[in-house]
């Protein structure tokens, strides 16, 4: 299964708080923070939510 390389590019002060919300439950602490997830529907659905604040690319 793919998987999603997640890395946080923008700080999350100033945002409404269930975008915070996400990039927390994503597991992005700060900026400059990467996580890889499985691809899956949920998370599509969360990176789609903080997308202006996040960069995604594929990995194998």
């Amino acid at each position: 299964m793919p998987r999603l390389k997640v890395t946080q590019i923008r700080s999350k002060v100033g945002n409404a708080p269930d975008q915070r919300e996400t990039l927390r439950s994503l597991g992005l602490k700060r900026v400059g923070d990467i996580v890889v997830k499985e691809d899956r529907p949920e998370i599509r659905g969360m990176v789609y939510n903080v997308r202006h604040l996040i960069k995604v690319e594929e990995v194998e």
